[in-house]
């Protein structure tokens, strides 16, 4: 039985009318905006419906500017090394409650996502208690007398690291479960009688086959965290600059918002090319399907 065509067109205009309205008009508002210059006015822009403030000067600010391609390289690669190591804490952990009895199953999922009842505000604060120097990490420590001077835990990459891969672990391992609950044994079992070793099999069988999963858990970890403000500005120091900070410095402390707003344009256009490439990718393991 097949549904309506009015149903069907109300199931498709519905989530196409909220993207219109809460992604792709915002996204016009900020591209218009990048595309004027600033002044000491309210709003602190000139009008983009006057043809005669157009102006690239913002995107040439942020080609000419050093400043900001470090921002961005900084954010890349923070957001690239946090991913990796989320992704190699959270594969096993989400292979373990895969391969755990059905029953332990709800339980151990719900341990995961345990940590978003809690605000995510103050999870970074926590953090900030646990690694300063009068912290409890470093009282202990020192109680133990494993050392004798505090260790620089916090205001430095290393905390804005652990602040990512704790903050955004569920998101990988999620993903990671849903793909590999759906595997089938039998597939291993084959690989065993054919001769395969345990750790082949892992790696011939159950990798390849959680491919889907895996990306998709990289994309949900590696994007947030690319333009992730919160995590630097309280657990990182001054010497580890991302494109967040950067952004809430030319929105709050400049008020210059064409220049901010051409930088989340150019985030939006780098973060892109992930999402075109996983695409791609489902799309080549379904018709490989």
């Amino acid at each position: 039985m097949t549904a309506p065509s009015g149903f069907r067109s109300t199931v498709i205009t519905a989530p196409m009318a909220w993207l219109a309205a809460f992604f792709l008009l915002p996204f016009v508002i900020v591209l218009a905006i990048s595309l004027v210059p600033a002044t000491d006015g309210q709003p602190p822009f000139a009008s983009p419906l006057d043809p005669a403030n157009l102006t690239l000067d913002g995107y040439r600010l942020l080609a000419g500017d050093g400043l900001y391609a470090i921002a961005f390289l900084n954010s890349v690669r923070i957001a690239a090394t946090s991913t990796l190591v989320a992704l190699l804490i959270g594969y096993p952990m989400a292979y373990a409650i895969a391969r755990a009895p059905e029953a332990w199953r709800g339980p151990l999922l719900l341990l995961v996502i345990l940590p978003f009842w809690t605000s995510f505000l103050i999870r970074v604060y926590a953090w900030m208690v646990l690694l300063r120097p009068t912290g409890l990490i470093n009282s202990a420590l020192l109680a133990l007398g494993v050392i004798h001077e505090p260790l620089p835990l916090i205001a430095n990459e290393f905390a804005v690291h652990l602040g990512i891969v704790y903050s955004y672990l569920p998101f990988m391992v999620l993903p990671l479960y849903a793909a590999l609950e759906r595997l089938d044994p039998s597939l291993l079992e084959a690989a065993f009688d054919l001769g395969c070793r345990p750790a082949r099999a892992f790696w011939r069988v159950t990798v390849p086959l959680s491919a889907p999963g895996i990306a998709a858990g990289c994309l949900l970890v590696f994007i947030p965290a690319v333009g992730e403000f919160v995590i630097p500005d309280l657990l990182g120091g001054p010497s580890t600059p991302m494109i967040g900070r950067v952004l809430w410095t030319e929105f709050f402390a400049n008020r210059d918002w064409p220049t901010a707003a051409a930088v989340a344009v150019t985030l939006l256009v780098v973060l892109v090319g992930p999402i075109v490439i996983f695409q791609a990718l489902e799309r080549r393991s379904t018709e490989e399907a």
